[in-house]
């Protein structure tokens, strides 16, 4: 009778032990009574019929790091259902965009199940399904654009991935936040000739530069000798009418002075330029001086000088 009690009282705690179910926080756990669907338990402590109750399992995909560093992937079955966000790192795969390139592509995708129920009964395995589709909407993708789109355009590609991926998605309960493209990787033949081309871009824009500066230069110049130019010739055009407007008021003042003498001012000007003309004459150096005819005059004038002097 004893054993038979202990025996009870083993299986009861068995039981407990089984119904007694925790739920930690940012899981839940799909329930089905024989066969069919529950309830879904939220994070906390929950009570369930052992053998009649059972937790439903959904697989779960796992990247894992050998003792090499070298990475795979491995699918598991789990009975908690993770409602937080998950990244899912797919392998390269190759892709062929519209000009017939083939390129290697390295994608990211996050995503978040938003409704468990849907993530186990609309789709029987959610991890391959979301890579299956990930790759077939990428090739769908990458196969309307050209080459040299496709390396510039990753915001793009990104947000056309999420949309589409996001709208098929939906129907398991699945929220797709953001796809990341690592990396894309063209043919090495491919690469080379990019680099080549960005090469003779870069020659032709410096070039294109330096001509641009050697014309800019040469504009300067240019231009700094035209306003040298132009300051030079206002300078002299200034100074000559300073120095004509000097000699306009010392012949206003002579003319004056001569009138009052009674002598004709024309007369004496003229004599004033005798007397200068021959001082130049004398100072050239010749020996031999010759004297015009109209010295005459000159020596009128000098005689007119004589009566300003000394009246």
């Amino acid at each position: 009778m004893t054993v038979v009690i202990i025996i009870l009282a083993i299986f009861v705690l068995l039981l407990i032990s089984k119904g007694l179910v925790i739920v930690k926080q940012a899981q839940v756990i799909i329930i089905e009574r024989l066969g069919k669907y529950n309830r879904t338990l939220d994070s906390g402590l929950h009570i369930i019929w052992p053998v009649v109750d059972k937790s439903r399992q959904i697989n779960w995909r796992y990247v894992k790091t050998d003792f090499k560093g070298n990475k795979y992937v491995q699918i598991k079955s789990e009975t908690r259902i993770d409602l937080r966000e998950t990244v899912y790192d797919f392998p390269r795969q190759n892709v062929i965009t519209s000009d017939n390139v083939s390129i290697e592509i390295d994608a990211l995708l996050y995503f978040q199940i938003t409704d468990p129920t849907k993530a186990v009964y609309e789709i029987s395995n959610l991890p391959n399904a979301i890579e299956k589709l990930t790759q077939t909407t990428l090739r769908n993708v990458i196969g309307e654009m050209e080459l040299d789109k496709t390396l510039t355009s990753r915001d793009t590609i990104n947000s056309k991935l999420r949309d589409i991926l996001d709208d098929a998605t939906d129907k398991w309960g699945v929220k797709v936040n953001r796809v990341e493209l690592q990396d894309i990787n063209p043919p090495e033949v491919i690469k080379t000739a990019m680099e080549k081309q960005m090469r003779a871009e870069r020659d032709r824009r410096a070039k294109i530069l330096e001509a641009e500066g050697e014309k800019r230069s040469a504009i300067l110049i240019a231009e700094g000798d035209k306003e040298a130019k132009i300051a030079r010739a206002e300078g002299e055009a200034k100074a000559k009418y300073l120095v004509a407007e000097a000699e306009s008021k010392a012949i206003k003042k002579v003319s004056e002075a001569v009138e009052k003498t009674g002598t004709d001012p024309a007369q004496y000007l003229l004599a004033v330029k005798y007397i200068k003309a021959f001082n130049e004459i004398v100072q050239n150096g010749d020996k031999t001086v010759v004297v015009p005819y109209e010295a005459s005059a000159m020596l009128g004038s000098v005689k007119a000088l004589e009566k300003i002097f000394k009246s």
